[in-house]
């Protein structure tokens, strides 16, 4: 395996070399945060398909194929709709507010009363986003190294950890960009075809399996529902997801950007089933669905080629993990540090002074992303919790914010407090996997966000008014003060 060794070791330098680039390019905190709000349709398109796309897409996408033949791709095909659903109707609105965090927005439309609060939920969610990521290190180093489970993470980490830290946003868009190709080449132009090939293409596969491995509803209706509410509305509100939509150069960009990577988001749901499907075919008794793509990689894949695909998983990972982990660190940092102790937004100058305050939480983020990644166990339950907290807490106060002019912000604190307290009642009490919690806690949080927004005053007219300003692109930014910075270097197509 030493040619797949030097792959994997040459993509891990460039992936150090590329933050080490970003270093001296993110001079402000726009730069830092979200690349100067400056990525143009390619690199936008590039860099958003990367964050959505982690590793529980590639090696999760493939384990559900292997389990359920075809329908197994609904849980990608889920992300895929909530990233069209974002671009379509709502990332030209949230790209035009100009700010840097989910919880900045809550306070521009309600008042400036929801920010650490909304905060910690989103806070709670990033952190354990970063950490299931983290833990996928393990699995793609043992095929590679068959390497110590710990020293896995550390490693993987540590890498992720160093380049987002140096260069924040720009570090991290040029190595998604990078593993973007890298998970096309690898899994969609590779893999694929390799796999089918091996089974001995889609007449053997159909005569192989049971029929119901090639139904589109195979996996179950309430499955493929409980993936909408999960899946599906959590890309419309993640912190992840949002900072890359600050990212966008213009509201088009971020509407057509979008819109192509959540297309191939859906073409690479389908792989991913296909793939797993075929590995069903030449691994029938596989101890776990998970190891389908391990196994398929390291089998029947020739030197060289493994490396790449094997590169491909990792790259998925790192997208994912370093998006999380900046997203994680913003919010910890900007919504939740800063406003208990009572920091004010800094000007001119001392924009460089938060470069180096984000970049220490980003590194502190980090150890703790990896820290927790070593001591957990059950991937599925911890990042089950996050979209369960996630949706059930945030998704109404956001998107009620963005579509009825009547909610408030003790409607939106509200909602927050009763959807969160109800999906952690209902975990206790059906289990962190049911379905119940984000079903009753998502209701429970609607119901509050309305019945309050009704029963207490109208948000200010002068508030709604700034609202507005923001929404139609005609208010100032809060990093005015680094433009001059910015317009030195040409805008990334």
């Amino acid at each position: 395996m030493a040619v797949d060794y030097l792959v994997i070791v040459v993509y891990l330098a460039g992936m150090l070399a590329m933050g080490w680039w970003g270093m001296r390019r993110a001079k402000s905190k726009s730069e830092f945060l979200v690349a100067g709000r400056r990525l143009g349709p390619a690199m936008y398109s590039g860099t958003m398909a990367a964050i959505v796309l982690g590793g529980a897409s590639t090696i999760g996408g493939v384990g559900l194929g292997y389990q359920y033949g075809l329908s197994g791709a609904w849980m990608v095909f889920t992300i895929g709709l909530g990233l069209l659903a974002l671009s379509v109707f709502f990332s030209a609105r949230i790209a035009r507010l100009k700010v840097y965090t989910v919880s900045e927005m809550l306070d521009l439309r309600y008042g400036g009363r929801a920010g650490v609060i909304s905060g910690l939920v989103m806070w709670a969610y990033t952190l354990m986003l970063a950490v299931t990521s983290t833990i996928a290190y393990a699995t793609i180093f043992d095929v590679l190294f068959d390497m110590n489970r710990t020293l896995a993470i550390v490693l993987g980490g540590s890498i992720v950890v160093a380049y987002s830290t140096l260069g924040g946003m720009w570090s991290i868009t040029l190595t998604d960009m990078v593993q973007f190709v890298v998970k096309t080449i690898g899994v969609l132009l590779l893999l694929l075809p390799i796999a089918v090939v091996k089974a001995g293409g889609f007449a053997e596969m159909k005569a192989q399996l049971p029929t119901e491995y090639f139904d589109p509803l195979g996996i179950g209706g309430e499955t493929i529902f409980t993936y909408v509410l999960i899946y599906t509305f959590g890309m419309l509100i993640g912190q992840d997801i949002w900072q890359r939509v600050f990212t966008a150069r213009s509201d088009r960009t971020a509407r057509w950007g979008g819109t192509v990577a959540g297309t191939y988001c859906l073409a690479y749901a389908v792989a991913g089933a296909v793939i797993g499907t075929a590995a069903k075919v030449l691994y029938p008794k596989l101890a776990s669905p998970d190891d389908a793509f391990a196994t398929v990689v390291k089998d029947e894949l020739p030197v060289g080629v493994r490396g790449l695909v094997l590169a491909a998983a990792l790259a998925a990972v790192m997208s994912t993990s370093s998006g999380a982990l900046i997203a994680c660190a913003t919010v910890a940092n900007n919504d939740i540090w800063s406003r208990l102790r009572g920091v004010v937004r800094p000007d001119g100058d001392r924009q460089y002074d938060e470069v180096k305050g984000n970049r220490v939480f980003i590194l502190l983020m980090g150890l703790a992303v990896i820290g927790t990644a070593i001591a957990l166990n059950d991937v599925v339950q911890a990042l089950t919790v996050a979209y369960n907290l996630l949706v059930g807490g945030l998704l109404v106060p956001i998107l009620g914010g963005l579509l009825w002019k009547r909610g408030t912000a003790q409607g939106a604190l509200a909602s927050v407090a009763v959807g969160g307290l109800a999906v952690i009642g209902l975990m206790a009490a059906f289990g962190i996997l049911a379905n119940e919690p984000v079903y009753y806690g998502l209701l429970a949080s609607l119901a509050a966000y309305v019945a309050v927004s009704l029963a207490t005053r109208p948000t200010d007219a002068a508030v709604l008014a700034a609202w507005r300003e923001r929404l139609a692109g005609r208010a100032p930014a809060h990093d005015n003060a680094s433009e001059t910075v910015s317009e030195q270097v040409p805008a990334a197509q």
